[in-house]
Order: structure tokens, then sequence, then C-alpha cells
């Protein structure tokens, strides 16, 4: 009775690890299918995002030679500008003060004339109201166009 009690004991046990066996080998079917198409799909991908990276790098040579003309382009105006300025700055700053020394003694000659005028060009603005500007910076208690609003 014990060697039919072995025998069934190990009956069991070669039926259970068949059954192990099985189920390993569908498991392993099924991981070497998806490791193929993992396959099939990577290689494409892969030679995809080659192909991107190479563009990319070729769009960066283009930048980085752009941004080097910038950067020639930017230094020539400043040395450009630096010589205009030495150049023409001198001149210029002196014509402008002629220029500027003449309207004021044409406008002190005929100053007379064009007095009140003047006086009614300036005039500065306080909150709604028009206060005039009085020559020697005195100002009078004075409204000259009647009473304070």
């Amino acid at each position: 009775m014990a060697g039919i009690l072995v025998a069934v004991f190990w009956a069991i046990l070669v039926s259970f690890l068949a059954v192990v066996l099985v189920r390993l080998a569908q498991t392993l079917r099924a991981t070497t299918k998806l490791v193929a198409d993992v396959t099939e799909q990577a290689v494409p991908l892969l030679a995809d995002a080659s192909a991107t990276v190479r563009s990319a790098q070729t769009q960066l040579d283009r930048v980085d030679a752009i941004a080097t003309d910038v950067q020639e382009v930017t230094s020539n105006a400043s040395a450009l500008s630096t010589t205009v300025a030495s150049a023409f700055g001198g001149p210029l700053v002196k014509v402008a003060a002629f220029g500027y020394g003449v309207r004021q003694a044409i406008g002190r000659r005929s100053g007379a004339e064009q007095e009140p005028v003047r006086r009614a060009a300036r005039r500065t603005v306080i909150v709604g109201r028009t206060v005039p500007l009085v020559r020697g910076g005195k100002r009078t208690g004075r409204n000259p166009r009647g009473p304070k609003d």
C-alpha cells in the first residue's frame, strides 16, 4: 500500500510539474511574441529618431552660422556708430549750438514785438487751472483772466 501511495504522490507531482511547464512555455511564447513586436516597432522609431536628430543638428548648425553672422554685423554696426559719432559728433554739436545762438539772437532782437505773444504761449496747467508765468520768477496775486475758479 505504501508503494501505491508513493506512486500516486509521484503522479500528482509530475502532473503538477507538467502543468507548470506548460504554463511557463505559454508565457515564454507570449514574451517572445511581445519582444518581436516591440523590435518591429522600435527599429523604425529609432530610425526616425536618428533622422530627427540629424535634422536638428543641421538646423543647429544653420542657427549657429546665423548667430555668428549677426554677431559680426553687430560688431560692424558698433564700429560704424563709433566712427560716425567721433567724425560727425563734435561738428554737429557745434552747428546745433551755433543755430541755437542765432535763434536766441534773433529772438532778443525782435523780443519786444513778440512779448505779448510769448506770455500767452507760456502757461502752466495746475489741476484744471492755467497759471501764467511771470518774468523774473515772481508771481502776482492777480489772475489776469478774472476770479479763481
